[in-house]
């Protein structure tokens, strides 16, 4: 009897196990084919120079997110309340560093101007860009891409201004290529407008 019940005991907890992991997550999954990444339309010529005392140079800090962008998955607005994430679209760092990265990129090209980190500027610069970086992420019904930037500048001895840039680009699958590609685009062009802004 006990050589009987054996293998049926480790079948049936075999049965359980498999019915279990198909709810539970106990590992990372296979690596996703590939990972993406921002671009800047506008970017600074290899070998150029900029210079500037620090009191005239600008900083770009990193935007706030909600906890939805805390991530480096690319959240899917399924429904007005509802967020899920895109199957194997990974970014290569979190949003808000990217977009950081790439405002920066875009402002010192477009603008000429000396942009500099929070440490490279030591408390010295003239002027500094913040905000909250709201939406970086696909609304599912509309295959819409959408990132929305409540920028935040404040520069020394004037009033501090606020304002929202949002840019929306359709795609045509909810798929890692063209959900990345139409973020790349719709972050470049939010950066254009706020370095138009910021002057």
């Amino acid at each position: 009897m006990m050589r009987r019940f054996r293998p049926l005991k480790v079948v049936g907890l075999l049965a359980a196990t498999a019915a279990l992991s198909a709810c539970v997550s106990f590992g990372a999954s296979e690596p996703p084919p590939s990972l993406i990444s921002l671009s800047a339309d506008q970017k600074i010529s290899a070998g150029a120079m900029q210079t500037g005392p620090q009191a005239g140079s600008l900083v770009v800090a990193l935007p706030a997110t909600p906890q939805k962008l805390n991530t480096i998955r690319v959240p899917v607005q399924t429904t007005s309340t509802g967020i899920a994430y895109l199957k194997d679209a990974i970014w290569v760092d979190k949003p808000a560093r990217l977009f950081r990265d790439l405002l920066g990129e875009t402002i010192a090209a477009r603008n000429n101007r000396l942009v500099l980190s929070a440490t490279e500027a030591g408390g010295k610069a003239q002027t500094y860009i913040t905000g909250e970086l709201v939406n970086f992420g696909l609304d599912g019904p509309s295959l819409t891409v959408v990132v929305t930037y409540d920028a935040v500048k404040m520069t020394k001895d004037q009033p501090v201004e606020k304002k929202r840039f949002e840019a929306r680009q359709s795609v045509f699958a909810a798929e890692p290529g063209p959900v990345g590609e139409g973020l790349n685009e719709a972050a470049n062009k939010v950066a254009a407008e706020v370095a138009e802004w910021i002057g």
